[in-house]
Order: structure tokens, then C-alpha cells, then sequence
């Protein structure tokens, strides 16, 4: 575990990036038609693990203003929703909430990690 996060600390920024364009690239993605709105709405698992997934490398390494990049990271989230609508998806609420469930969940992990290596 503690080979794993030492790689994590060096590779941080380039783990954060790659999943950062995956979830903004399939996020952007223009769909051919809508799904019905219950449809819509069943996807809040998948948000909470792309950003679970987008915040644990950071939480892990722990860098100095680790805390902003979170933020970042939810406002991020937050254009996302907003840009949706104009690329044939649904911007929603309950999206960036669980997007910023996500977060707070992949930040616990990763501070629980760092501390059970220290």
C-alpha cells in the first residue's frame, strides 16, 4: 500500500487530469436524443464514483491548497451542469450534489489512506 501512495505523490497531477478530461469528455458528450427524465435521474451513482475517483489522487498526496483544487474541482462540476443543456443533456442539481458527494467521499478516502500509510 505504501508503494502505491508514493506513486500516487508523484503522479497525482496526472492521474487528476486524465480523469478530470474523462468525466468532462463523457460528461460534454452530445447524446443523439434525450433520455426520459427517469432515466435521466438514475445515473447520481455513477457521478458520485467519477468524482469520488477524481478527488482520491489529491486527497492522498495531500499538496498544499489541496483543499482549492477540491473546490475547483466542484465549481468545475458546476460549469459542467450548467453547459449541458446546450449539448443535448440535462443540467441538474442533483447531478452537482452528487457530484460534490463524490468529492467529500474520495477526499475521505484519500485522507484516510494517507493517514493509515503515516
Amino acid at each position: 500500500m505504501r508503494a502505491l501512495v508514493s506513486l500516487n505523490d508523484r503522479w497525482w497531477p496526472t492521474i487528476t487530469l486524465t480523469v478530470l478530461v474523462a468525466v468532462t469528455v463523457l460528461s460534454l458528450s452530445p447524446l443523439p436524443e434525450l433520455p426520459l427524465p427517469d432515466a435521466a435521474s438514475s445515473d447520481k451513482l455513477h457521478h458520485l464514483v467519477a468524482y469520488a475517483l477524481l478527488a482520491l489522487p489529491v486527497a492522498t498526496a495531500g499538496p498544499k491548497g489541496w483543499v482549492r483544487i477540491m473546490v475547483f474541482l466542484l465549481a468545475w462540476s458546476g460549469m459542467i451542469e450548467l453547459v449541458q443543456p446546450f449539448v443535448n443533456r440535462y443540467g441538474e442539481w442533483a447531478d452537482l450534489a452528487a457530484n460534490a458527494m463524490g468529492l467529500l467521499l474520495g477526499a475521505g478516502a484519500g485522507l484516510a489512506t494517507r493517514r493509515i500509510v503515516q
